[in-house]
C-alpha cells in the first residue's frame, strides 16, 4: 500500500478527532462541592448545593492573595423532585451547574426519618456527570442546608473538611464510618442488610456557622462535628447508635483500624488505655434444625496507651489481666450493639446474608419476615481475643517507682 496514502489518511483521522467537542470552561460552570437535601412542610424538596468560589479559594487571605470573600456561595431551591430543583437554579445562578466535583451528600434527619432515602438517589444515579463514589451523611438534628452552609476553618471548601473528618474518626476513633453512594445503594437493594450513615452536627451557634468572621476567631463559635452513626430500617432512619454502641457495631463489621479501649483497674474507672492497633473479626452462621445462629469471633492486638495508677507491666500475669479485661469491655460494646439493633429490629450488620450464603433454601424462608421476626431473637454468640504487643517505652511506669519508693 502506498505509504503516502496512509499518511493522508492519518492525517485526516488526526484533523475529525483533535478538538473539545464537550469542553467546559471555568468560567462557564459552578463547580459543586455539596448537595443538601430537605422537605419543608409543604411535601417539596429543598435543594441546597455548595459552590466553590475559585478565586478566594486559591487566593485567600491565609495564602497571601487577595481574595477575600467566603470560599463558597450557597443556593437553595424547591421543588417537586430533585431534576426540578437542579433545573430551577438555572434562576440564580449565570453559569451552568458541574456536578462532577461533588464528593458530598447531605440528607436532613427529618427527611430521613419521615420519607427515608430509597427515593433520593435515582437523579442522582442516572446523571452521567454525578459521581456515585460521593460520600452520605446524615445531619443530625437540623437540616442538611446547615451543614451545607456553614463555612470551616482550616479546610477551605467545607464538604471537604466533612470527607476528611469522616476518614480520620474512622481510621483512628472507630466510632464512624464512611459510605458513599453506591454502598448506600448497595445495601439498600441487598437482602438481610440495612445501611448505616455517620451523623455530622453543628456544635455551637448555628446563626454563626454561615458567617465568614466565624472562622475569623481562634475559638469558632461554629464547628462542624461527627455525631453518631444513623440506622435504618427499609430505607427510613429508625435510631442512632452513640459512642460505644456505634463502636459495638464497627467491630462487627470489621471496621476499626485503630481506637482506644479504657480498662477499670483497682477499682478505679478508665484508669488503663489498651490502644488498638490491628484487628479481625470473623461472622460465622451456625444452622440447627432450620434456625440459625451467628458466631462473632474477634481478635484484637493492641498497645499500652497509658495508667492512671501504678501498674507493674513486667509481671506477664499483669499483661494477661489486662488482656481479659479488654476482651470484657470489647465483648459488652458488641453485645450492646446487638441488642440496640434487635430492639429496633434492624439488621445492621449483614447477618441476613451471612445466613443466605450458608443456606441460600433457608433463607427464601427467612427473607420476608427476617427483621421483623427472626433477626430480633437471632442468637449470637461472641467471642473476643485480646493481646498486648507493647507497653510503649516503658515497661515500669515512673508512678510505680515513686509507689516503691514511698514503701
Amino acid at each position: 500500500m502506498n505509504k503516502g496514502f496512509i499518511l493522508v489518511v492519518l492525517f485526516l483521522g488526526l484533523m475529525l478527532l483533535s478538538g473539545c467537542w464537550s469542553k467546559k470552561e471555568l468560567t462557564d460552570i459552578a463547580i459543586i462541592s455539596a448537595f443538601g437535601i430537605d422537605k419543608n412542610e409543604k411535601g417539596q424538596y429543598v435543594g441546597t448545593i455548595q459552590v466553590i468560589n475559585p478565586g478566594n479559594v486559591t487566593g485567600g487571605q491565609q495564602d497571601g492573595g487577595s481574595g477575600h470573600g467566603p470560599p463558597i456561595n450557597v443556593y437553595t431551591e424547591t421543588g417537586t423532585n430533585l431534576t426540578e430543583v437542579s433545573r430551577k437554579f438555572s434562576t440564580s445562578i449565570s453559569r451552568r451547574l458541574y456536578y462532577a466535583h461533588t464528593n458530598l451528600v447531605v440528607v436532613g434527619e427529618r427527611l430521613a426519618r419521615e420519607e427515608g432515602i430509597l427515593r433520593l438517589f435515582d437523579a442522582m444515579d442516572r446523571d452521567p456527570e454525578f459521581r456515585i463514589t460521593s460520600e452520605v451523611i446524615i445531619a443530625q438534628d437540623m437540616e442538611a442546608r446547615d451543614i451545607v452552609r456553614t463555612i470551616t476553618p482550616i479546610d477551605k471548601i467545607p464538604s471537604n473538611k466533612v470527607i476528611k473528618t469522616l476518614k480520620s474518626t474512622e481510621k483512628n476513633w472507630g466510632t464512624h464510618l464512611r459510605a458513599n453512594m453506591k454502598d448506600v445503594l448497595n445495601s439498600l437493594v441487598s437482602e438481610g442488610k440495612e445501611p448505616l450513615l455517620t451523623g455530622f452536627r453543628i456544635k455551637g451557634e448555628i446563626d454563626q456557622a454561615m458567617k465568614l468572621s466565624n472562622i475569623e476567631e481562634t475559638t469558632p463559635k461554629a464547628v462542624l462535628e461527627a455525631d453518631g452513626i444513623a440506622i435504618f430500617r427499609d430505607g427510613k432512619l429508625v435510631d442512632w447508635l452513640q459512642g460505644n454502641t456505634a463502636r459495638g457495631t464497627l467491630w462487627i463489621l470489621d471496621k476499626i483500624e485503630k481506637t482506644d479501649v479504657n480498662i477499670d483497674w483497682k477499682g478505679q474507672e478508665d484508669s488503663v488505655a489498651y490502644e488498638v492497633i490491628r484487628q479481625k473479626t470473623s461472622t460465622l452462621p451456625i444452622i440447627q434444625n432450620e434456625k440459625p445462629m451467628i458466631n462473632v469471633e474477634v481478635r484484637v492486638e493492641g498497645d499500652i496507651g497509658e495508667v492512671e495508677i501504678p501498674v507493674d507491666l513486667t509481671d506477664p500475669l499483669i499483661l494477661v489481666k489486662i488482656e481479659k479485661e479488654a476482651e470484657k469491655e470489647i465483648k459488652k460494646e458488641i453485645q450492646e450493639a446487638i441488642k440496640q439493633a434487635q430492639k429496633n429490629k434492624t439488621d445492621v450488620f449483614g447477618f441476613g446474608e451471612v445466613v443466605q450464603r450458608a443456606d441460600p433454601k433457608l433463607w427464601k424462608k427467612l427473607k420476608s419476615d427476617w427483621n421483623s421476626v427472626y433477626f430480633p431473637e437471632l442468637i449470637v454468640d461472641v467471642k473476643v481475643e485480646a493481646f498486648v504487643r507493647r507497653s510503649g517505652l516503658r515497661t515500669k511506669s515512673f508512678l510505680t517507682e515513686m509507689e516503691e519508693d514511698r514503701k
